[in-house]
């Protein structure tokens, strides 16, 4: 006999968790599928910066006990100069985080199943109607939701959200004391998250220092290993050599020591246009899908928004006397994610590409300008505004705008 759920999840990240939040709460019988083992859940190695602003906290309820620390300014620095802005944001604990997401799953009603590893769709006329997982085990459904994250076994195997992996970013992250947070040569990062634009330590990204209290903070950087990267990159170096130069280099960590018991945290997102994200009885969300903002990434919320207008197509999906899970009917997904998660997503993709274009001297420069223009700036252009990336934008900037539009003419 074919076990069956109504949805079935692959991932427990704070998409695939949140997605079953909120189906359970509405009376779905929803199975979630996660690799790791429930133990060890969440490995440390699987765990990310978490930073995040209040418009997450209070819109998915988290509670302050998985927080680190509560800040107040975020930071942006530049080789040789920095840009404060007052918003106050949350660096979560993302393990007690994501076990959180867990229980409140569980308590609505959601089954979890850890150690089971989804390796592909189960398909029936050209549609998926199930997934198989631990190698000979199958589980049935009427939709199935990929929260995998970049590895998106299922996403690949239907040919959803096009992924490419010359644009895949990929991070690490290390957890430290010791760290001087208010230094005369830096902005004070006291209880702030900063990030740093600096193609010396991070060529085609940036590179973090965020505040979780007293001398401790979470340290770290990412690239994307394209052209821009290949421009900029040191010889020989990988992403833990550039970490390694930085924490050499910047007085701030001359007395900083890796926290006993913690480990290195690794990630990686796809930084590209989203093809599309749903198929019959099939959709995407969290970092399975391509997404990021432009000066701050703040990827768990975006994650969580695409779990909940997943949960919100499902359910319209699945209420009928005789459900319609077709691509059409889920395709509402896709509209949802345009409109509520990540609206204006082509002009902000489009900043974020600049911005990695951009020479040493031209984020100097930037500094100045988000100074000139005011504090709604970066409000702004993390919302997509094209007239706010225009207020950034100098003649001089016309070789970074070719070599853009170069690029994209290649893609």
């Amino acid at each position: 006999m074919r076990e069956r759920f109504d949805v079935v999840i692959a991932g427990a990240g704070p998409a695939g968790a949140q997605c079953a939040r909120d189906l359970a709460e509405r009376n779905y019988e929803v199975l979630v599928l996660e690799t790791e083992s429930e133990d060890e859940f969440p490995r440390q190695s699987n765990k990310s910066t978490a930073g995040t602003f209040m418009s997450a906290m209070t819109g998915f309820a988290i509670p302050d006990d998985v927080v680190m620390n509560y800040t107040d300014n975020v930071v942006l620095e530049s080789p040789n100069d920095h840009y404060v802005r007052n918003q106050t944001g949350a660096v979560l604990e993302f393990a007690e985080f994501k076990q959180w997401l867990v229980s409140e799953g569980r308590n609505k009603g959601a089954t979890y199943r850890f150690d089971a590893r989804v390796s592909a769709p189960i398909m029936e006329n050209g549609e998926i109607v199930g997934v198989r997982y631990d190698g000979d085990e199958e589980v049935y459904a009427d939709i199935v939701i990929d929260a995998t994250g970049p590895a998106a076994p299922l996403a690949k195997e239907l040919d959803v959200c096009d992924l490419k992996r010359d644009h895949q970013a990929i991070g690490v992250e290390y957890e430290f004391e010791g760290v001087e947070m208010d230094h005369d040569d830096y902005a004070d990062l006291r209880d702030a998250m900063m990030l740093r634009l600096d193609h010396d330590l991070a060529p085609g990204g940036y590179s973090w220092i965020f505040h979780t209290g007293e001398d401790t903070a979470k340290v770290g950087l990412c690239y994307i290993q394209n052209g821009s990267h290949q421009k900029y990159a040191k010889d020989g170096m990988g992403i833990d050599d550039y970490l390694e130069y930085w924490l050499d280099s910047d007085p701030r960590f001359d007395d900083a020591e890796k926290i006993e018991g913690t480990q290195a945290h690794r990630g990686s997102a796809h930084i590209q246009p989203p093809d599309s994200m749903s198929t019959d009885s099939f959709m995407a969300i969290g970092d399975t899908v391509p997404t990021v903002d432009p000066l701050w990434g703040e990827g768990i919320h975006k994650g969580m928004k695409s779990a909940r207008a997943a949960a919100a197509t499902a359910d319209s999906a699945l209420k009928p006397d005789e459900p319609d899970t077709s691509a059409e009917n889920l395709s509402v997904y896709d509209q949802l994610w345009h409109s509520e998660v990540a609206p204006k997503h082509n002009a902000r993709l489009m900043m974020t590409e600049l911005l990695y274009l951009a020479p040493n001297e031209r984020y100097d420069q930037l500094m100045d300008d988000l100074r000139s223009t005011g504090q709604d700036t970066l409000r702004q252009i993390n919302g997509g505004d094209r007239r706010a990336i225009a207020k950034l934008t100098h003649l001089s900037d016309m070789p970074i705008l070719v070599e853009y539009a170069r690029r994209r003419l290649d893609i």
